[in-house]
């Protein structure tokens, strides 16, 4: 499985041409409290009836709080046949203390 910190993200998403989908897989109230901008939500406990309104070609960098939950939803993209999925190593959390420290944290 392919994995991304947050700063090789930033960059990423600041030159890329075609930026990969932020898929975050966190709680409502945790996606409320702070998110990457741009970053779409579809909760972990979805996933597995929701999945198939991802598109499987474009590349998707998954998202939580730590980046274990995230891992597991990467793993299962990949199983369901999704080749272009990578983990957000640290997560949100990482994402706010390396990159955006303005961003709330909980």
């Amino acid at each position: 499985m392919q994995q991304i910190t947050p700063k090789q993200l930033k960059k990423y998403l600041e030159s890329a041409t075609n930026p990969p989908m932020l898929l975050d897989v966190r709680e409502p109230w945790e996606f409320q409290t702070c998110h990457i901008e741009g970053a779409v939500h579809m909760p972990m406990g979805q996933i597995p009836t929701t999945y198939k309104q991802l598109d499987p070609t474009r590349q998707i960098v998954v998202v939580c709080h730590h980046g274990m939950r995230s891992q597991q939803v990467a793993q299962f993209l990949e199983k369901a046949g999704f080749k272009n999925v990578v983990n957000l190593t640290g997560g949100v959390d990482a994402w706010a203390r390396e990159v955006d420290p303005q961003m709330p944290t909980y």
